[in-house]
This record gives structure tokens, C-alpha cells and sequence, in this order.
């Protein structure tokens, strides 16, 4: 496997949370996969991957689209976040990327920048031991433009008083990966550094 660091350039970093600083991938579509048969939605890994980084209810929204159907967004919703929170104390970090993190840890400015909720990225970072790292977070409840736009990343930008080209963003996602190079910040795909299994597949 491949070592990962810093490009030289970066003078900031930011980290998508869930697939790049936490495991916690198979246990969301898990918890997508288990709510949408409720409703009698076959909801595959393929799909996963593909809405992955997009926020909740926008989500169960997109999942409407897709298969034609009308249920209350918020009460697929519900039940994902409802199954998902319960896997949150078993979640395993990421090395390759929190060793990042504490190397670079009051070094140079870091933030979170997430399509998750605010309260449920924190109970994530804490879960896997580097909460403490981070003082700044853009969550789901912060942004108006959920990834593939920037705004995400741009916030976070902001709040570390980083210009965006000198960011480097960590994400394992495609549409993350994409709202970075959107952003014209440093993107790293940090997925060729570790496997994750989804459903039956490696990823």
C-alpha cells in the first residue's frame, strides 16, 4: 500500500469525514440499504458510490427521482440516520489518513468539510480519536450547495484563512473529489491508500 502525505504546496488541509477519515462507508450503506427496502427500493452498491457525499434528505429526495416513487423524504431519512447512529461507536479510523492528522496537527490549519450533519460528524470524529484535532467543521446545516459544488470546501477555506489553492482536500468521494477541483484546490483521492468492503465488493 501507498504512503500517504501532504502535497508540498498545501498550506491548509481539509478532510471529508466518512470514507476518508472514518470507515464508516459499509456501515452507511447498510443503513441505505436496509431503509430503502422498507419501502421496497433495491438500493445496490453501484448506486451507493455514485450519490455518495450527497446529504441526507437530498439523497432520499434523489432516491424519489430514480425509482419513481413518493416517499417522505424525511422518513427514509429517519430511518437510515436511525440505523446508521447505532454503528457509530464501532467505527474504525482510516490510518493512512489520520496519521495525516496528527502529524500535521497545529502544524498547519485543518478543517472537516462533510455532507453529513453536524452532530453526527462530531460523535464520528470522537469515535474514532481525533475530534480533539479539529475546531472547524462545515457540515449539511452550513452550506446551501451540497458537493459536487465547492461551497463546501470554500467555507472551510474561509474559516481556516487559507487561500483555496494552497488547500489540499482529502476525499475518497467522486463528487467531493470533484467540488475540490471545482474550487481550484489541491484534490488527493485517498482511496488508492486502503480497502473498504461494501455489500461484497472491495473497494
Amino acid at each position: 500500500m501507498k504512503k500517504l502525505d501532504i502535497n508540498p504546496k498545501a498550506k491548509g488541509l481539509i478532510f471529508d469525514l466518512d470514507g476518508t477519515i472514518a470507515d464508516t462507508m459499509p456501515a452507511h450503506y447498510r443503513a441505505w440499504r436496509d431503509a430503502c427496502k422498507h419501502f421496497g427500493i433495491d438500493f445496490s452498491t453501484d448506486l451507493f458510490i455514485e450519490l455518495a457525499g450527497i446529504p441526507l434528505i437530498p439523497t432520499a429526495k434523489k432516491l424519489n427521482e430514480i425509482f419513481g416513487t413518493n416517499i417522505d423524504p424525511e422518513e427514509l431519512g429517519y430511518r437510515k440516520e436511525n440505523a446508521f447512529m447505532k454503528t457509530i461507536p464501532h467505527t474504525r479510523p482510516i490510518e493512512p489518513v489520520v496519521s495525516i492528522i496528527r502529524k500535521y496537527y497545529g502544524i498547519l490549519p485543518m478543517a472537516v468539510g462533510t455532507g453529513g450533519s453536524r452532530d453526527i460528524a462530531w460523535q464520528t470524529l470522537e469515535a474514532v480519536g481525533v475530534s480533539q484535532y479539529f475546531e472547524i467543521l462545515v457540515g449539511a446545516e452550513d452550506i446551501k450547495n451540497p458537493k459536487p459544488h465547492p461551497e463546501t470546501f470554500l467555507r472551510c477555506a474561509e474559516q481556516i484563512g487559507v487561500q483555496p489553492e494552497y488547500c489540499e482536500v482529502f476525499e475518497d468521494g467522486k463528487l467531493g473529489l470533484q467540488a475540490a477541483r471545482t474550487a481550484n484546490m489541491i484534490s488527493t483521492d485517498v482511496t488508492p491508500y486502503y480497502e473498504i468492503t461494501i455489500g461484497e465488493e472491495v473497494f
